[in-house]
């Protein structure tokens, strides 16, 4: 097989590399099977695939691709294929692609190699590397790399991804490549915990004197140990006389998640329909719409009678299995398949909706949320979410 090269160009070159080599190439009757190109601080490196014609000299060939790349100031460098080797490339022009998206605070030389080893162990070849984050970011770094072929053990290689996040402070998200994940048009979020930096019920509680007690019973529901349902049911039940004053303080005191504000203006920007499906209450949720801009909002009435609450709740509630049904029938409503659907939330009552949409995202939740979705974020803010979409800094205004 001497008649397949590869032919690779590396140097601090000027411009003009890509149209001088391939001129050549395009003078000799190759036929170009492959290019890649890419550029790092001027560093450039090109890389050709061709085959040559039936009697070609491919000395001839090397010499004026040498003079071509000296030209620009670069150095080129000639390989033949051997059948095994074409073969190789072949199949992994085939093969699956998959997404691995690391963030954090900050990333280092010691979680990219962490990483690399992973995915390589697992069976994966790394094509690409590319950097998402700004170049002066510093509270946020994402890479994004692209991989070939299947993982040997996803479940081995997604346990060493949790692990790794927890000891290297850093978030792994693993995706197909698919056209769906450019191309997903609906978002929906839990609302406490996720969207706001509270769990509402636990502020209505501290107000009527219960705080602790009704947070423990919360903080039980969210990691999964209670139905949520019936513990909904319980706390609400205690607030029983609470006057309805109090809800417009707690309102007016409500804070936003890091990076919620970022996120909904590009998801905006890009087209997305967004909604809340939370298990907290309509009077929060419609604040929380109003500022984000947010299009829909499903969540629970709180009742109310002569200015007190009365602690009862209004069916339906919107509990997991009400999280779930609500994002397949929004998707309907728009026209769009689960796949293309993006849903985060915090609590085990996210769950079922986070393994519907195409992109579940746990959102700063608790171990046993995070290890059940496919995808988690615990570093970064809530505009993590971009970069699981590829969303790259530099392609909106910061």
């Amino acid at each position: 097989m001497r008649d397949i090269l590869l032919i690779t160009s590396t140097g601090y070159a000027g411009p003009g590399l890509s149209a001088a080599l391939t001129s050549v190439v395009a003078e000799s009757g190759a036929a170009l099977l492959d290019i890649r190109q890419s550029r790092v601080q001027g560093a450039v490196t090109l890389a050709l695939l061709i085959k040559l014609p039936e009697g070609a000299d491919a000395a001839a060939l090397g010499e004026a691709l040498e003079l071509r790349a000296a030209a620009v100031g670069a150095r080129v460098h000639l390989a033949a294929l051997d059948a095994e080797a074409y073969a190789a490339w072949q199949a992994n022009e085939l093969a699956p692609r998959h997404i691995l998206t690391l963030m954090g605070r900050q990333l280092d030389a010691h979680q990219v190699q962490h990483v690399s080893e992973l995915v390589e162990s697992h069976g994966m070849t790394i094509e690409r590397i590319e950097r998402l984050s700004a170049p002066d970011a510093r509270e946020r770094a994402a890479l994004e790399f692209t991989l070939a072929g299947e993982p040997q053990d996803l479940e081995g290689l997604k346990a060493a991804f949790f692990t790794a996040t927890q000891n290297l402070e850093m978030d792994i998200g693993f995706q197909a490549d698919t056209l769906f994940r450019r191309h997903r048009r609906l978002a929906v979020f839990d609302m406490d915990s996720t969207l706001i930096q509270a769990e509402v019920i636990d502020e209505l509680a501290k107000a009527a004197g219960i705080g602790e007690r009704v947070a423990a019973i919360t903080e039980r529901a969210m990691r999964g140990e209670l139905d949520f349902r019936a513990s909904f049911k319980e706390r609400l039940a205690l607030l029983n006389g609470l006057p309805e004053t109090v809800l417009e303080d707690i309102g007016a005191g409500l804070r936003l998640t890091e990076g919620a504000e970022r996120l909904f203006s590009e998801l905006k920007r890009l087209g997305y329909k967004t909604a809340i499906l939370s298990g907290g209450f309509t009077y929060f949720a419609r604040q929380i719409q109003a500022r984000l801009g947010i299009d829909y909002v499903y969540a629970n009435e709180l009742e109310t009678v002569d200015g007190k609450v009365t602690g009862v709740a209004v069916e339906p509630i919107v509990d997991a299995q009400r999280k779930a049904d609500l994002l397949r029938e929004l998707a309907m409503k728009e026209g769009l398949s689960l796949e293309q659907t993006i849903a985060v939330g915090d609590g085990a009552n996210d769950l079922p909706m986070l393994g519907l949409a195409g992109l579940g995202v746990a959102f700063r939740a608790k171990p046993l949320v995070r290890q059940s979705a496919r995808q988690s974020i615990t570093t970064l803010g809530l505009d993590g979410v971009l970069y699981l979409l590829g969303v790259r800094d530099r392609d909106h205004v910061l």
